[in-house]
């Protein structure tokens, strides 16, 4: 074998030889110190390593690790950008019973991404693993985002990117502008394919599709300089999807540019955390092959519906929705048996219409095709699958998909018997199958059900709209809501009811049968009739060889006792029915006895090494051979390897630990029985810990003898010995004091000092090594204890609801021991339990100490006891009772505001903080006056609340509240001012009094006898500059004078009244300027006149929709006065047809069909009417895929 060598300057000494060695496990780091190790010595290396891991902040994240090596590892832990000795937020554990070393990060921040690196180091070795934690954001925070904004300018632009999604997320609720389209749908369309456009837009309502596909063209662009940076190419999007073992998952094929870019999953516009191992228990993952990304889902639920984003970086790469119908399955897929060369029919029925279910064969997706007939019934509940031409390979498990809802069922194949030998059989024209019951029945009671639900629905609509009829019309009407109003459509008759006639109910099937043992065939009639039973086509009777019986409808056919000759096909033949099945006799596998008793012998390694289990056997054909252990079987993978040859098999177990000791087993199953062989498998390594916990079973001034149970796990080798280890208390070192054999569990420690405490550990030892320690729980001490004598009674410092300060003084006989702390303990009123407010081992070092462990109002008493080194001494007298409360305070506001603006309707609310002891009693006054009863005031521990549920004008005025106590008294104004939008000013005048100046007057707005805090603001445009600026502020007259107005200029003017919500709409002036002089405010017009006939603005277009999918037609149409509208579909008026929703929002004429149905197809037609005269428009609606 050839090494590379290298000097290695880290955990190696100077000069010493670094040979790098190969792993067994992928990524592991290996540097050899010497060239040859001692017999039986190895250097470290990782049985697992440490698995990478994504998680959200806040959570616990950890890493394990498990290590062999001889002697024992060392395992240390260290970060590649920062330091791990921060024991509050790295924590490394060890499990003896495991081997696993673990790695523990508490609520793990941010900052703690990074990659990590394990070692494990001995004398003759080192293995190196690094593992990457990545860690999830949770939110925006702006502070941190300005930070790393400031950290750009030194040019590490890597920490200021940010994972996030342009998909809001719903808990961050956003205000959509009138007209504005979801960022959602952009998204979608930037992923999908062509044609999906037309869906997608109907699905939001975007009929432009001229500007739809410009404006997809400009974002396309600028979306592929942004994956250009970090992508070298992106093909293969495949749109997220059900799998038949019920996943759901999307592809993609991406060559990224820097393979160790970060890689983000939104749902929703929510970063969501995932895994890359696979079989991990985590909801979602993503997993690598190659250039292919696979996102998976698994457990479906309901709640898993949404936009799904994948994002390298803050680059979105691929948007999918994954939409989950509402559908349960009323009537499950049933198992079919067929016969070759027949069709197998598979139906169920759905709870709600779908026009297109998944079919999954052996786990994989069917379509419609040669060898597959999918059939769906016209009212969309009913569907079939039909495998045409059935062969035995065709067998399996077949399923439908529906959501996430599924069910499946078994296909049996029996081959045709009656078929010449190497001959195909004749193609059938018979169905075999089917759900067994009346699915005509179901559907048109379910089809019932969903109309009736439908009915409802529609004479809540018209209420609504009679309710809406009703009511005075809003400002700003907008289109109601389409409601679901899915076609009816009538049920596929496929089925007829049937005659009952003679036939077979239970029919022969292939049966294995024992040599020598004998044998039945059964067959069931639906009735009693006679019948005929046949082998390789000669009939049979009853005789010494077989028996024939008939019980009513039943037959029997028994063989006495099965022979090679009494292998072949069977039929049953009654009238014009028969059914045939093989029977086959052979015998049960068997062992040879020298093997199983060689194969019966255990196998006995070391941990480290491995086991290998071989055993021979006949070979045979239908021989299946299972390995388990301990009763469960063990599959070929990891550190398992089995290997089937015709005549023997063989399993190994690669780098045995001692959890892998128990019974190994072998069985070999064929179509007539099993057979099985035991061994042993014994894995030796160092014992358990012995067994405690560690009895005392004598103290006194100098003895201590103490008591411990054998381990429970004695490492497959007997313990040899026990070694006891002994730690004085309050010191770190620990010293042997000797060992007792194996035979012996207690050891008496002579060498001890009185009134001393003393640690003990005991280790168990056998051939393998030493066990971890068994250690005593608590310090033992020599002789009896020495207690101090009682402290001064504490005095109370000071008292407030959250903290009481005692001081005492220490005691006046500490009995010869030194004093090591105190404790406290507290007692409430009228109860006699004291409880310690410190533990023993975390005494008080001052004469002083802060109480806060208390309860407002409750009134107290302590006492102190002095600790040494033998316990607690006697308690002190008790203290003074003391009551937890702040002293008396007069009311005071803190910082409280004096004016607050509210919109009339909307909900005023007053909040006032305040600090005072004892509570106060708050009054709330109007202008001096109590407040009316309808205003709500919700006072609670320090702060007073005033709410108004719908405010108007009227509440406007001076609040006052007031705070008063025993102590004193204090108040607070508030000024609420309620008001809404000014209304517009009236007419605006122009006139010119003197040459370039020109007098605006307007009349007052409405609004200004109600607000006296409204006035008025003043914009101009001229020709020259056509830009809208304003020349007057804060005006309270209704006037303004203008200046250097120029000859040949149009000028324009603007009024506005403001008030503290802002300004009103503008009042617009006559043009100025140009053709006049002077504004004409007496000029008689002609009077204009709007009345016209009808006419058709916007035509209706063509529309060609699939079958089952949802159409909107609209046009616009104009008139004077407004003309009405009606729609025709073949010259039929459809106004008043429930199927079509139909709807005239000022013109603009819309018809909805929630699902197109073939009769739906013909041509549309559009008639205005007015007074003056009709217009008409014309289109047809051309219904595709018809089934």
């Amino acid at each position: 074998t050839m090494f590379r060598r290298s000097k290695v300057t880290g955990g190696t000494a100077t000069g010493q030889v670094g040979i790098k060695k190969k792993s067994k496990v992928p990524g592991v780091m290996i540097t050899q110190f010497i060239e040859t190790l001692p017999e039986g010595k190895t250097h470290p290396d990782f049985t697992r390593k440490p698995i990478a891991l994504t998680i959200q902040e806040g959570k616990f994240a950890f890493f394990k690790a498990i290590v062999t090596g001889d002697p024992k590892p060392t395992v240390t832990w260290s970060r590649n950008n920062g330091d791990v000795s921060d024991t509050s937020r790295y924590q490394t554990k060890y499990d003896p019973n495991s081997n696993e070393h673990t790695f523990e990060m508490p609520n793990v921040t941010p900052e703690q991404a990074d990659t990590y690196k394990c070692f494990a180091t001995n004398e003759f070795g080192q293995a190196m693993v690094t593992v990457v934690l990545n860690v999830i954001e949770v939110g925006y925070k702006k502070n941190k985002a300005q930070q790393q904004t400031a950290e750009a300018t030194d040019g590490d632009f890597k920490k200021v990117l940010k994972r996030k999604s342009k998909i809001r997320p719903k808990s961050e609720p956003t205000e959509k502008k009138e007209g504005e389209i979801d960022p959602k749908f952009w998204e979608l369309l930037l992923s999908a394919d062509k044609k999906d456009y037309e869906k997608i837009c109907s699905e939001f309502g975007v009929t432009d599709f001229r500007w739809m596909l410009k404006k997809l063209n400009e974002m396309k662009k600028e979306r592929e300089e942004e994956q250009a940076a970090f992508i070298k190419s992106l093909s293969n999007l495949k749109p997220i999807q059900v799998n038949a073992d019920g996943t759901a998952s999307f592809e993609i094929d991406m060559d990224l540019l820097d393979p160790s870019s970060s890689i983000f999953l939104y749902k929703d516009g929510e970063m969501i955390p995932y895994t890359k191992e696979l079989g991990d228990k985590m909801k979602h993952s993503l997993r690598r092959v190659g250039k292919k990304y696979i996102f998976s889902m698994r457990d479906l639920m309901p709640d898993d519906a949404g936009l799904y984003q994948l994002d390298v970086e803050d680059v979105n790469m691929f948007s999918t929705e994954f939409k989950i119908p509402m559908v349960d399955f009323l009537v499950k897929l049933q198992e079919v048996k067929a016969m070759e060369r027949e069709d197998a029919v598979f139906e169920c029925v759905l709870s709600n219409p779908f026009s297109r279910i998944l079919w999954f064969g052996k786990n994989l997706p069917l379509e419609q095709g040669d060898k597959y007939d999918i059939e769906v019934s016209e009212d969309k509940l009913i569907h079939r699958l039909v495998v045409k031409d059935c062969m035995v390979v065709d067998k399996g498990i077949y399923s439908a998909c529906a959501g996430i809802k599924s069910c499946n069922a078994w296909l049996v194949v029996e081959a045709d018997k009656d078929a010449q030998k190497g001959k195909k059989s004749a193609r059938k024209t018979t169905r075999a199958g089917g759900s067994g019951v009346d699915l005509q029945k179901i559907a048109q009671e379910q089809q019932a059900k969903l109309e009736k639900e439908r009915e409802e629905i529609n004479e809540q609509i018209k209420a609504a709209k009679e309710a809406a009829a009703a009511a005075p019309p809003p400002e700003t009407p907008g289109a109601p809501a389409p409601t679901k109003a899915p076609a009816a459509s009538k049920a596929a008759k496929d089925s007829l009811p049937s005659k009952i006639v003679p036939g077979i109910t239970c029919g022969l099937s292939d049966i294995y049968a024992l040599r020598e043992k004998p044998a039945e065939l059964n067959v069931k009639m639906n009735m009693d009739c006679d019948g005929s039973w046949f082998k390789d086509g000669e009939q049979l009777n009853s005789g010494h060889a077989v028996n024939i019986a008939k019980d009513g409808s039943s037959h029997k056919l028994t063989i006495k006792r099965c022979m090679d000759d009494d292998s072949g096909l069977y039929r049953f033949v009654s009238g014009e029915h028969s059914t045939q099945g093989k029977v086959t006799v052979g015998d049960v596998p068997e062992f040879d006895p020298d093997d199983l008793h060689k194969f019966s012998k255990p196998v006995v390694v070391r941990v480290g090494q491995n086991a290998a289990f071989k055993m021979p056997f006949a070979p045979q054909e239908s021989l299946v051979v299972s390995w388990f252990k301990d009763g469960t079987e063990i599959k070929d993978g990891g550190g398992v390897k089995i290997v089937r040859e015709p005549n023997h098999s063989r399993l190994l177990l690669r780098d045995c630990l001692r959890t892998d000791t128990g019974e190994i087993k072998i069985q070999l199953k064929n179509p007539f029985g099993a057979v099985e062989a035991t061994s042993q498998l014994i894995v030796l390594d160092r014992p358990g810990p012995p067994e405690g916990p560690v009895e005392t079973v004598e103290t006194t001034s100098s003895i201590i003898e103490i008591k411990w149970n054998p381990p429970k796990d004695d490492g497959g080798s007997a313990v040899t010995n026990y070694i006891i280890e002994r730690q004085q208390a309050g010191q770190a070192l620990w010293a042997k004091l000797g060992d007792v054999s194996a035979d012996r569990t207690s050891f008496r420690d002579r060498n001890v000092t009185h009134g001393k405490k003393y640690n003990y550990r005991i280790y168990a030892e056998n051939p393998e090594g030493l066990s971890d320690a068994l250690e005593t729980a608590d310090s033992i001490m020599a002789g009896i204890m020495i207690l101090s004598g009682p402290p001064g009674a504490p005095k109370v410092v000071s008292a407030s609801k959250t903290c009481i300060n005692l001081t005492w003084t220490p005691p006046e006989d500490d009995r010869g021991v030194p004093i090591i702390g105190y404790q406290v303990e507290k007692r409430k009123k009228d109860t006699h339990q004291w409880i310690a407010l410190n533990a023993l081992n975390e005494p008080i070092e001052d004469v002083k100490y802060a109480v806060k462990d208390i309860t407002e109002g409750t009134e107290y008493e302590f006492r102190v006891s002095a600790i040494n080194e033998s316990g607690s001494g006697d308690p002190s007298p008790p203290s003074a009772m003391v009551c937890a409360k702040n002293p008396n305070m007069r009311p005071h506001f803190k910082d409280p505001e004096d004016f607050i603006v509210v919109r009339a309707g909307n909900s005023a609310r007053v909040k006032i903080c305040y600090e005072a002891e004892p509570p106060p009693q708050i009054t709330w006054l109007k202008d001096d006056e109590p407040i009316s009863p309808w205003i709500n005031i919700v006072n609670t521990e320090g702060m007073s609340q005033l709410v108004i549920p719908s405010s108007k004008r009227s509440d406007s005025g001076i609040y006052t509240i007031k705070a008063k106590n025993s102590v004193g008294e204090a108040s607070f104004d508030i000024e609420v001012r309620v008001t809404d939008e000014p209304k517009t000013p009236g007419p605006v005048e122009l006139e010119q009094t003197v040459y370039g100046k020109v007098v605006v007057s307007w009349a007052p707005s409405p609004d200004e006898e109600l607000d006296d805090r409204l006035y008025y603001m003043v914009s101009q445009r001229d020709s020259n500059t056509r830009v809208w600026k304003t020349v007057a502020d804060r005006l309270f007259a209704h006037t303004y004078t203008v200046n250097n107005i120029l000859p040949g200029i149009e000028y324009h003017f603007r009024i506005y009244a403001k008030n503290d919500m802002g300004p009103s709409d503008p009042s617009q002036s006559p043009t100025w300027g140009a053709n006049s002089n002077r504004a004409s405010n007496g000029a008689n017009s002609a009077d204009v006149c709007f009345e016209r006939p009808p006419s058709i603005l916007v035509p209706l277009k063509v529309h060609t929709p699939p079958k089952g999918y949802q159409l909107f037609m609209t046009c616009a149409v104009r008139g004077c006065p407004t003309p009405s509208v009606s729609w025709y579909l073949n010259d039929v008026c459809i106004n008043s047809d429930n199927n079509y929703y139909i709807t005239n929002s000022f013109g603009v004429c819309s018809m909805y069909i929630l699902r197109v149905r073939p009769k739906d197809g013909g041509e549309y037609k559009v008639v205005a009417v007015n007074s003056f005269g009709k217009a008409e428009c014309s289109s047809k609606l051309i219904v595709r895929g018809k089934i």
